[in-house]
Protein backbone atom coordinates (compact mmCIF):
# COMPACT_ATOMS: atom_id res chain seq x y z
CA UNK A 1 0.00 0.00 0.00
CA UNK A 2 0.95 3.28 -0.79
CA UNK A 3 -0.55 6.53 0.90
CA UNK A 4 -1.13 9.77 -0.88
CA UNK A 5 -1.92 13.31 0.58
CA UNK A 6 -4.22 15.32 -1.53
CA UNK A 7 -4.64 19.05 -1.24
CA UNK A 8 -7.47 21.11 -1.71
CA UNK A 9 -8.95 24.56 -1.25
CA UNK A 10 -12.99 24.99 -0.24
CA UNK A 11 -14.58 28.70 0.28
CA UNK A 12 -15.96 28.24 3.59
CA UNK A 13 -15.01 26.04 7.00
CA UNK A 14 -18.40 24.44 6.66
CA UNK A 15 -17.97 23.56 2.62
CA UNK A 16 -14.17 21.70 4.15
CA UNK A 17 -16.05 20.08 7.23
CA UNK A 18 -18.57 18.87 5.00
CA UNK A 19 -16.63 17.30 2.36
CA UNK A 20 -14.42 15.90 4.76
CA UNK A 21 -16.97 14.32 7.26
CA UNK A 22 -18.16 13.00 3.35
CA UNK A 23 -14.57 11.34 2.35
CA UNK A 24 -14.26 10.01 5.82
CA UNK A 25 -17.61 8.68 6.52
CA UNK A 26 -17.34 6.62 3.13
CA UNK A 27 -13.91 5.74 3.68
CA UNK A 28 -12.21 7.45 1.07
CA UNK A 29 -9.92 8.91 3.41
CA UNK A 30 -8.51 8.20 6.98
CA UNK A 31 -8.15 11.67 8.17
CA UNK A 32 -8.37 15.02 6.89
CA UNK A 33 -6.84 18.31 8.54
CA UNK A 34 -8.56 21.25 8.00
CA UNK A 35 -6.66 24.48 8.14
CA UNK A 36 -9.63 26.94 8.34
CA UNK A 37 -8.65 29.93 7.52
CA UNK A 38 -6.11 30.84 4.53
CA UNK A 39 -5.96 33.86 2.44
CA UNK A 40 -5.58 33.12 -1.02
CA UNK A 41 -4.57 35.11 -4.04
CA UNK A 42 -4.80 33.83 -7.80
CA UNK A 43 -5.71 34.64 -11.60
CA UNK A 44 -9.71 33.63 -12.43
CA UNK A 45 -11.48 35.14 -14.97
CA UNK A 46 -8.61 37.77 -16.13
CA UNK A 47 -7.76 39.35 -13.09
CA UNK A 48 -5.51 38.63 -9.58
CA UNK A 49 -8.55 37.35 -7.08
CA UNK A 50 -7.85 37.58 -3.58
CA UNK A 51 -10.15 35.37 -1.39
CA UNK A 52 -9.95 33.38 2.17
CA UNK A 53 -10.49 29.82 2.01
CA UNK A 54 -9.92 26.81 4.21
CA UNK A 55 -7.48 23.95 2.88
CA UNK A 56 -7.37 20.32 3.47
CA UNK A 57 -4.87 17.77 3.90
CA UNK A 58 -6.75 14.23 3.23
CA UNK A 59 -4.66 10.97 3.81
CA UNK A 60 -5.52 8.45 1.74
CA UNK A 61 -4.09 5.14 -0.30
CA UNK A 62 -2.82 5.86 -3.85
CA UNK A 63 -5.49 3.52 -5.45
CA UNK A 64 -8.11 5.55 -4.06
CA UNK A 65 -6.94 9.27 -5.16
CA UNK A 66 -9.04 9.13 -8.03
CA UNK A 67 -12.41 8.02 -6.73
CA UNK A 68 -11.42 11.30 -4.12
CA UNK A 69 -11.14 13.52 -6.24
CA UNK A 70 -14.29 12.87 -8.43
CA UNK A 71 -15.88 12.83 -4.82
CA UNK A 72 -14.78 16.01 -4.16
CA UNK A 73 -15.52 17.15 -7.28
CA UNK A 74 -19.20 16.14 -6.56
CA UNK A 75 -19.29 18.04 -3.59
CA UNK A 76 -17.27 21.52 -4.10
CA UNK A 77 -18.91 24.78 -5.22
CA UNK A 78 -16.56 25.42 -7.33
CA UNK A 79 -16.18 25.28 -10.92
CA UNK A 80 -12.37 24.39 -11.28
CA UNK A 81 -11.78 23.21 -7.38
CA UNK A 82 -7.52 22.72 -6.31
CA UNK A 83 -7.57 19.23 -5.70
CA UNK A 84 -4.06 17.98 -6.14
CA UNK A 85 -2.64 14.72 -4.97
CA UNK A 86 1.30 14.31 -3.68
CA UNK A 87 3.14 10.91 -2.93
CA UNK A 88 3.97 10.50 0.42
CA UNK A 89 7.57 9.00 0.00
CA UNK A 90 8.84 7.65 3.37
CA UNK A 91 6.90 8.59 7.11
CA UNK A 92 5.52 6.83 10.18
CA UNK A 93 5.18 3.24 9.15
CA UNK A 94 2.71 2.84 11.98
CA UNK A 95 0.97 5.59 10.70
CA UNK A 96 0.61 4.50 6.95
CA UNK A 97 -0.58 1.08 7.83
CA UNK A 98 -3.38 3.26 9.59
CA UNK A 99 -4.34 4.98 6.80
CA UNK A 100 -4.41 2.11 5.03
CA UNK A 101 -6.55 -0.05 7.77
CA UNK A 102 -8.87 2.90 7.47
CA UNK A 103 -9.83 3.40 4.44
CA UNK A 104 -11.84 1.36 1.86
CA UNK A 105 -9.98 -1.69 -0.03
Amino acid sequence: MTAEMIYCTTGSHREAVAISRALVEERLAACVNILPSITSLYWWEGKVQEGQEAALIIKTRRELVDDVIARVKQLHSYDCPCVVSLAIEKGNSDFLEWVAKETKQ
